[in-house]
């Protein structure tokens, strides 16, 4: 008879451990195909890979912008602190096999914790890192880079690196003029597996080449990244000639191939699913980078006709990758012993039916307290409500407050023959649920605004410069017929060759002026390329020649999300300033948020003219 699954708050409570535990966080026995009996192990031998990705500096189950536990829809949970308590789990599961356990990058960016020990309080100044305190109580293996890794510079990427105890794999971040990884390109481990015998294990590290233009002030000259195919059809093989019988791939990139910075570079963003069907020699890869929750898939690849596991464990730590691999011992017409896998299998566990390890939690508990106070720290007043939550659909104060602060911050710092040109400003609906309240402002309202950790710059473009952004930013709408009423999702997120998931809301930027409006409809009824209409400044039709001063993000800047002009733009202002700590310092500079003082209406929906109703 069948026991019944223990409830979450049973195992939270303390209840219930171990295989227990494992059983309500979604544990299953493995698939036929990878079954294993480790009192009668016989030739075989199973080898365990524990995986994570895209933990964003998330170390406990806290939203640190609203200021309370996290929680979602579907109840999900974060933080490696839960993570820590499967991996025990699972380790105590499989206690006397192989196991290794990875991460597949992004890891010291996302949360204001992380922002905190990069920046208000850097670990370059001799603190630790909490990702880098929490990853290595966990005990991890490797971990492969991702691309937040860059975002404050090498020195620290450098700093924290020295603060692990286990490797950041990178075969694809290399010097620039030795060609050579400028870090580890895998780790190769031994397992003793009984009667003399030994497992050896590669796991070959790839990031995203799109570091090149998201994080280009950072690494231009300093580091080039080639693409995933390519460099591990020249590591694979050499990882082979070690003598590894298992290869398993940490890969910083999407498992559905495409680019969100179109073709401005040669290599794709997403490209698992091309290494496992292009490079001969690869058993796994610990899929990461695109967010999502992959349980098992598997690609064959083209050469060899073998199949090749993914997994993804969806990101934040809400899940755990468990990644199963069953190989035989067996010998060739010489003699020598080796081993053939067999069967390999993977699934997720859900890391909201456990408690945050302790020993974990207790680590950076100081560090997470110092934070809290930090980000509820007053900085100011608004002297109304303002919400993001149509920002989408409708000019909003919110955002207006966004571009003043970046348009004033450019129009102060520009010199010379630039300094007479009107000033812009772009800004996009990063987070739609974010608000300022009517009163008190803290630093986690602003931060929650602007929850990347951009930087200013501003840049010339021309009249026809500043139509052509607009139309490519319209992309993001649907092409819809008559005025409504829609529902955001009828006109929001449109598919398109390069965002086959739904354009997300970070790639619809809104344009507008600082000393005088600039106005413009967008009509969705017509096609990509023809919905701007009525572009105006101060009044007046925008020509092809006018010229202006834009303020734009470092990852427009850079090439992000394919929108032309500002990329190749002469730069006239680049300070490396954070947008989000300008934005903090302006409130409390000012003291007081007055919409009255930059808020107007500078676009609209329309639909021949007429505008839109959107629910």
């Amino acid at each position: 008879m069948s026991q019944p699954m223990p409830s979450r708050r049973a195992v939270i409570a303390g209840g219930v451990t171990g295989g227990a535990a494992l059983a309500a966080s979604g544990f299953v026995s493995p698939a036929e195909a990878v079954e294993y009996n480790p009192s009668k192990p016989g030739r075989r031998v199973r080898l365990t890979v524990l995986g994570t990705t895209d933990l964003h500096g998330n170390v406990y189950n806290w939203d640190y912008f609203k200021n309370k536990e996290f929680d979602n829809s579907a109840h999900d949970d974060i933080g490696i602190a839960k993570v820590a308590t499967l991996i025990e789990a699972m380790r105590a599961e499989r206690k006397g096999e192989p196991i290794l356990t990875l991460d597949a990058g992004d890891t010291i960016q996302g949360t204001p914790l992380a922002y905190y020990y990069a920046r208000i309080k850097p670990i370059t100044e001799g603190s630790v890192h909490p990702m880098a305190k929490a990853m290595n109580l966990v005990g991890y293996d490797a971990a492969a880079l991702g691309n937040h890794e860059f975002n404050y510079g090498l020195d620290l990427l450098r700093t924290f690196e020295g603060q692990l105890d286990f490797p950041l794999l990178g075969a694809n971040a290399v010097d620039p003029a030795t060609g050579l990884p400028a870090f580890p390109p895998y780790l190769i481990k031994r397992y003793k597996v009984g009667r003399g015998r030994m497992l050896t294990v590669g796991v070959l590290g790839l990031t995203n080449p799109g570091i090149a233009i998201w994080d280009k002030a950072n690494v231009e000259g300093k580091m080039e990244f080639p693409g995933l195919v390519q460099q591990a059809r020249k590591y694979v093989p050499e990882m082979r000639r070690k003598g590894c019988d298992i290869v398993i791939v940490s890969a910083h990139s999407g498992a559905d191939t495409s680019s969100s910075y179109g073709d401005a570079l040669p290599f794709p963003e997403n490209a698992a699913s091309l290494v496992a069907a292009n490079v001969p020699g690869i058993d796994a890869i610990l899929v990461g980078h695109a967010h999502k929750e992959i349980d098992q898939r598997f690609v064959r690849n083209i050469h060899t006709g073998k199949q090749v596991l993914l997994c993804e464990p969806y990101y934040w730590g809400m899940r755990l990758a468990v990644m199963d691999f069953v190989v035989r011992e067996s010998y060739t017409k010489q003699g020598r012993q080796k081993w053939e896998l067999v069967g390999s299998g993977s699934q997720l566990l859900n890391s909201n039916t456990v408690d945050a390890h302790p020993a974990v939690a207790a680590a950076v508990q100081e560090q997470h307290d110092t934070v809290v106070d930090y980000v509820n720290s007053p900085v100011g007043t608004s002297k109304a409500a303002l919400s993001a939550a149509r920002a989408v659909v409708e000019d909003v104060p919110i955002i207006d407050f966004v571009n003043y602060v970046q348009a004033d911050a450019v129009k102060a710092g520009i010199t010379g023959a630039a300094a007479s040109l009107p000033v812009l400003s772009i800004a996009a609906p990063f987070n739609r649920s974010a608000s300022f309240p009517s009163g008190e402002v803290s630093v986690r309202d602003v931060a929650g605004l602007y929850i990347y950790d951009n930087t200013l710059l501003g840049v010339q473009v021309s009249g026809a410069d500043v139509k052509a952004y607009l139309e490519w930013s319209a992309r993001y709408f649907k092409q819809v017929t008559g005025t409504g009423p829609f529902t955001m999702a009828q006109v929001t997120n449109a598919v398109t060759p390069t965002a086959p998931n739904g354009t997300p809301d970070y790639n619809y930027d809104a344009i507008a002026g600082l000393d005088a409006p600039l106005t413009y409809d967008i009509d969705i009824s017509q096609p990509v390329g023809s919905r701007i209409v009525g572009l105006a400044y101060d009044g007046k039709p925008v020509k092809d020649t006018d010229q202006f001063a834009m303020a734009v993000n470092n990852y427009r800047q850079s090439g992000g999300g394919g929108f032309p002009a500002v990329s190749t733009a002469p730069v006239v202002y680049n300070r490396q300033n954070e947008i989000r700590q300008l934005l903090i310092d302006w409130v409390t500079a000012h003291g007081t948020i007055d919409p009255a003082a930059f808020a107007s209406v500078d676009w609209r929906l329309v639909s021949g003219g007429q505008p839109i109703t959107v629910s």
